[in-house]
C-alpha cells in the first residue's frame, strides 16, 4: 500500500480513529498507542490532551469497535507490516522531521517493538522513545498461564475477569461476548505464536512500566527490555495489576512526559 493509497481513502481513519482530536499542534510529537489483546483505541482516548506537547494517537486494530466487521490479525508479521505503512504515511502528512514515539501495553508492547524494527528495516525515521507495559521482554519466555487460543469460552471469560480491565457487564452478556471474543482470541494467537528473531538493539530509548501484581507477567522478565536498546533504559514499577498504568494514568503520563523531555 502506498502513501497515496492510505491518505486518499478511509484507511487512516480506521487505523487512527481519534486522529483529529489530539488537541495538539500539528508539529507536536506523535505518540502512537497500541492496545492490549482484545483492546481498542478507546482505551487510550482519555489520554488525549493529558500529555503536554504530545499528540496522543490511539491505534485501532481490526476486529473491534469501528472495525468490528473486519477480520482481526492472527500473526505478528502482517499486522506490523500494515501498521508500519500507516505510521509512515501519517508522519508524511505532517511537517518534515516530525518526531514520534510508540506506547504499547501487553500485546501492544511486542507489536510496538516489532513495528520499530520494521520501520528501521525500511530505512524510516527512528522513534524518540518506546514505552512498554504489561509485557515481558521480547526474547524471553511467554507470560505465565496457559495459551488463550486453546481455552474454552468460559476459560477465556474467567481469564479476562482475573486480569481486570473488562467491565463485568460485558463478560456477563452473551451477545457482547460473541462480538468481542474473536478479537481477544485472535490477538492472543498473535502473542502466543510470536517468535523473537535476533537482531541489533534499537537506537531508541525504552521505558518499561511493569505492575507488581500482574497475574500473567513475571516481573523478573521485564528487566530484559534493557537488552533491546543501545540508548537509555528506565524502569518504573507500578503497584496494582495488569492494567495499573491505566488505573494510575496521571502517573503514567508523568513518566511519559519526563522521558520525552530528556
Amino acid at each position: 500500500m502506498t502513501v497515496n493509497d492510505l491518505t486518499s481513502s478511509d484507511v487512516m481513519a480506521r487505523w487512527l480513529p481519534f486522529r483529529g482530536q489530539t488537541g495538539a499542534e500539528p508539529t507536536a510529537l506523535a505518540l502512537y498507542c497500541l492496545p492490549h489483546a482484545g483492546g481498542a483505541a478507546s482505551a487510550f482516548r482519555v489520554w488525549q490532551r493529558k500529555v503536554p506537547g504530545v499528540a496522543v494517537l490511539p491505534v485501532q486494530p481490526p476486529g473491534r469497535d469501528n472495525r468490528l466487521r473486519e477480520t482481526p490479525y492472527e500473526r505478528m508479521g502482517p499486522l506490523v507490516a500494515d501498521l508500519a505503512d500507516v505510521v509512515l504515511a501519517d508522519l508524511a502528512l505532517g511537517p518534515e522531521g516530525r518526531r514520534y514515539a510508540v506506547y504499547g501495553h501487553s500485546l501492544g508492547a511486542l507489536v510496538g517493538f516489532e513495528l520499530l524494527r520494521e520501520i528501521r528495516r525500511r530505512g524510516g525515521p527512528e522513534a524518540a522513545h518506546l514505552f512498554v507495559s504489561g509485557s515481558v521482554a521480547p526474547h524471553l519466555s511467554y507470560e505465565i498461564g496457559p495459551f488463550v487460543r486453546d481455552m474454552t469460552r468460559p476459560e477465556v471469560v474467567d481469564m479476562l475477569r482475573k486480569l481486570g480491565g473488562t467491565p463485568e457487564w460485558l463478560l456477563a452478556d452473551p451477545g457482547v461476548l460473541d462480538m468481542i471474543l474473536p478479537a481477544v482470541q485472535a490477538d492472543f494467537t498473535i502473542k502466543e505464536t510470536y517468535e523473537y528473531q535476533e537482531g541489533p538493539p534499537l537506537d531508541v530509548p525504552i521505558t518499561a512500566m511493569p505492575s507488581a501484581e500482574d497475574p500473567r507477567v513475571d516481573r523478573r522478565l521485564v528487566d530484559g527490555w534493557e537488552e533491546h536498546t543501545s540508548r537509555r533504559f528506565a524502569l518504573h514499577p507500578f503497584l496494582g495489576g495488569h492494567f495499573a498504568v491505566f488505573e494510575q494514568a496521571a502517573l503514567t503520563h508523568k513518566y511519559i512526559t519526563e522521558a520525552l523531555r530528556r
